[in-house]
C-alpha cells in the first residue's frame, strides 16, 4: 500500500521561505507522476506543481519563478522549495501521486492522483 507523509510546513512572514518534502513507500513502480496541491479555508484544491520519474516539472503561473519541485529518487522523497511566500500561499499542502502515469500529461492539473498524503500547514503572515 502506498503511503505518502508530508512534512516542513510552518509559519513564516511574507517573503520567507518553507521547504516541504513528501516521503513515499510501499510503491514499486519506476514511472510516475508526482505533484504538490493545496487548498485555502473556503477555496477549492489547486495544483501546485508536479514533478515526474525523469525529472520534468510543471508548476502552476502563480507560483513560477518561486517554488521549485525536485526530488531524491534514492531515498523517494518529493520535496516543495519555497520561496518568496506571500500570503495568499497560506493553505494546507499535499502531496499526490499517480504511479500508473508514465509522465505528468500536459494538463496535469486534471490528472486523478491515486494517492495523497494527510497534509502539512503552511501558514505566511504579511
Amino acid at each position: 500500500q502506498v503511503q505518502l507523509a508530508e512534512s516542513g510546513g510552518g509559519s513564516v512572514q511574507s517573503g520567507g521561505s518553507l521547504r516541504l518534502s513528501c516521503a513515499a513507500s510501499g510503491h514499486t513502480a519506476s514511472t510516475y507522476c508526482m505533484g504538490w496541491f493545496r487548498q485555502a479555508p473556503g477555496k477549492e484544491r489547486e495544483g501546485v506543481g508536479v514533478i515526474d520519474s525523469d525529472g520534468s516539472t510543471s508548476y502552476m503561473d502563480s507560483v513560477k519563478g518561486r517554488f521549485t519541485i525536485s526530488q531524491d529518487k534514492a531515498k523517494n522523497t518529493m520535496f516543495l522549495q519555497m520561496n518568496n511566500l506571500k500570503p495568499w500561499d497560506t493553505a494546507m499542502y499535499y502531496c499526490a501521486a499517480d504511479y500508473s502515469a508514465p509522465w505528468c500529461p500536459d494538463e496535469w492539473w486534471k490528472l486523478q492522483m491515486n494517492d495523497w498524503g494527510q497534509g502539512t500547514q503552511v501558514t505566511v503572515s504579511s
